[in-house]
């Protein structure tokens, strides 16, 4: 390997060789939304009406509460690999770029980790 491919795949002027991973990843978060969305509908059309009472009773089950987990991590995850495809095609500036991609990053984790949280509030508290 030259001097010149390794300081051209530090600038990020070629491939890191990571693409199949994160199309893998991108395809198997998509393919699990797929049954978890699934049972969403089919859970929500089950419910019959849906004021407070009604849906946080239905989320206190477990296997639905660990389920709802389920599905704000993996839609979450796959927000971010989406995005950050995005953000690579069409943001040039390589300051903005970075910065994109991190604030990207925290900005799903912040909004896995909130909805994780009221979903784990929800499922542990006192029905009313």
């Amino acid at each position: 390997m030259s001097l010149g491919t390794v300081l051209n795949r530090t600038l990020g002027l070629i491939s890191g060789k990571g693409g199949v991973e994160h199309w893998w990843a991108q395809r198997l978060t998509a393919i699990a939304l797929i049954p978890l969305g699934l049972w969403l509908v089919f859970s929500f059309a089950g419910l019959s009406n849906f004021d407070y009472l009604t849906v946080t009773g239905w989320a206190r089950s477990p296997i639905n509460s660990v389920l709802l987990i389920f599905a704000v991590i993996t839609i979450s995850y796959h927000s971010q690999l989406g995005l950050k495809v995005i953000i690579e095609d069409y943001i040039h500036a390589v300051f903005l770029k970075k910065t994109s991609l991190v604030f990207s990053n925290f900005l799903h984790i912040g909004l896995a980790a909130v909805g994780i949280y009221s979903i784990a509030r929800v499922a542990f508290s006192v029905p009313l």
